[in-house]
């Protein structure tokens, strides 16, 4: 099998690494958290003491880091001459699609084949090794990464040329967040119009207004399939990540001049809820208890009316 530097051991990168782990290959991996470091170590990878160390003779490298300035820091610090050029080098992470051509160019100008990768599926998807892959980068380079992204996901699909994963991620993301605000205010309403909310789930989940936030991430408890709102909202896709990949939508909507007035809205209100009424932290189908009135009854003002800005 091969050898694999992995870099970003977080919630997302640990159960990944460790399926890679799982399927066979010489996993090397490096975090700056030594907890993280730890538990891939129980987990079947060999913990380096650098990301340089961990990508020494690496047949592929894999990130999986929070930002895009992180992304840069360690592709030009500690990828970009240091691992093989004959590795594959695939970034996971979810950043601006601006970065991600910059550093895929960089790396090709250096002799290596790079592709954005970013994912969906959350938390249970990268420990159950059922991500779906959104992957940016030339079709060789894409042929190579594939190999290992299926080790670690359902669906690896080419969406096209550098900085195309990530186009397809924040779009996706942008559109998962206006459905959910639009689910949560559709079930705030139907309570107070007298319909039994698992009542209305199973009239709405059969017809016209069905929606993946309402089938498949109900965000009432008690309706549809077990979700974090089943479990007080914790645990899931964070509101402060759905609120990251909002402001990265709205960023590339006003580099292409892109009328998006539904995922400035919801930009708007998850900002609200996360970052003023202390939601950040709970999942982003929590955003409910702004919406109907157990959330107002703690203290906090309801939310504007449309067009108001917050």
């Amino acid at each position: 099998m091969a050898r694999i530097g992995f870099i970003g051991l977080g919630n997302m990168g640990g159960g990944m690494a460790a399926n890679l782990a799982k399927a066979g290959h010489d996993v090397r991996a490096f975090d700056l958290s030594a907890a993280a470091l730890e538990k891939a170590q129980e987990r079947g990878c060999l913990p380096a003491a650098s990301a340089a160390e961990a990508v020494e003779g690496a047949d592929a490298v894999i990130t999986m880091l929070p930002a895009g300035r992180h992304v840069r820091d360690v592709y030009e610090g500690s990828v970009i001459g240091k691992a093989p050029t004959g590795a594959i080098l695939i970034d996971c992470s979810t950043i601006d699609v601006a970065t991600a051509r910059e550093e895929i160019a960089k790396a090709q100008a250096a002799g290596y084949r790079m592709v954005d990768a970013p994912v969906s599926g959350g938390i249970a998807a990268a420990e159950g090794g059922t991500l779906t892959f959104m992957v940016g980068g030339t079709e060789t380079a894409f042929e190579q990464a594939a190999v290992f992204l299926e080790a670690m996901g359902k669906a690896v699909i080419h969406a096209g040329g550098p900085g195309a994963g990530q186009a397809a991620k924040i779009c996706n993301n942008m559109l998962l967040g206006a459905s959910m605000i639009a689910t949560c205010e559709t079930f705030a309403l139907a309570q107070k119009l007298g319909l039994d909310p698992q009542t209305f789930f199973d009239i709405a989940s059969k017809a016209s207004g069905q929606n993946w936030s309402m089938t498949s991430y109900c965000p009432v408890p008690g309706v549809g399939p077990e979700t974090p709102a089943d479990r007080d909202y914790e645990g899931g896709f964070a509101a402060a990540l759905m609120l990251k990949d909002l402001r990265l939508a709205m960023e590339a909507a006003q580099s292409v001049d892109a009328y998006t007035p539904m995922g400035a809205h919801a930009e708007e209100l998850y900002t609200r809820f996360a970052e003023r009424l202390g939601g950040a932290g709970k999942d982003f189908s929590a955003i409910i208890k702004m919406i109907d009135d157990s959330w107002r009854a703690e203290g906090a003002a309801p939310p504007p009316p449309p067009g108001v800005k917050i």
